[in-house]
């Protein structure tokens, strides 16, 4: 009896209202406790209905919703265990929420990507080797050749121009900031590729690249005082840089 008594007063019982992310809350707020830790197994399904008071085809739901997102993974016939690592299933319901968000405005996209490049260029002046910032002329000459090319084509440029930035990104050696930094490049695409037509279009190719050198050289240079200065004068908007 005595030990009946105990069981019931663990029991965490929760609201009959979206008892399905009631479920998802808990666990998730049980792994940041890091009460389950990366790598570790959760409680069974059985279990874990007990304890929240929940059906179990309840638990097999928000189950079911958080290995879709990446943080859990079903391992038969061991069990469900919490994911080690960063998964690209992380950010995507994020990525999927901003874009289906119509309040975000393009004033609001070119902040967060002025932030987040901001601040990965400041990482990489932190943390990177001199050698590694010089393993960045690869990128960016293969973006030179692109941009100066007789007949810039525009697909190519925009390619050279991601794989730069994704360079420097890696330099970073954060992967979550990298998942973030990618994400927000993704949100940024159709502007992007607007302001590198634009340029092609009135014949400054050249003034493209030299943005794109004038990362470089901060970044070498390891300007940390000029790096807010120095990303908003290499957006283009209708042909005019921010600053």
């Amino acid at each position: 009896m005595a030990g009946r008594k105990k069981q019931e007063e663990t029991v965490v019982k929760v609201n009959t209202t979206s008892v399905v992310q009631q479920t998802i809350d808990y666990l998730t707020g049980a792994i940041m406790r890091r009460e389950y830790t990366p790598g570790s197994r959760i409680p069974t399904e059985l279990e874990l209905a007990e304890l929240l008071g929940v059906s179990r085809n309840t638990v097999r739901e928000a189950v079911k919703i958080l290995v879709f997102m990446g943080v859990l993974e079903i391992r038969r016939p061991e069990g469900t265990f919490v994911c080690s690592g960063f998964s690209n299933s992380l950010i995507d319901p994020m990525l999927y929420g901003i874009i289906l968000n119509q309040g975000d405005s393009y004033d609001s996209l070119m902040e967060l990507r002025e932030m987040m490049e901001v601040g990965v260029m400041h990482i990489v002046i932190t943390k990177a080797t001199d050698e590694e910032i010089e393993s960045l002329r690869e990128p960016l000459a293969a973006l030179k050749a692109t941009c100066l090319a007789k007949k810039p084509d525009l697909e190519k440029v925009v390619r050279m121009d991601d794989a730069f930035h994704q360079a420097i990104n890696e330099l970073g050696g954060n992967q979550m900031v990298n998942k973030i930094s990618n994400m927000v490049r993704t949100l940024t695409h159709a502007m992007r590729r607007e302001s590198v037509d634009h340029m092609l279009r009135t014949g400054r190719a050249d003034e493209l690249y030299r943005a794109h050198e004038r990362i470089f050289t901060t970044l070498k240079n390891r300007d940390s005082e000029n790096l807010n200065h120095m990303v908003r004068s290499t957006y283009f908007v209708n042909g005019q840089a921010l600053d």
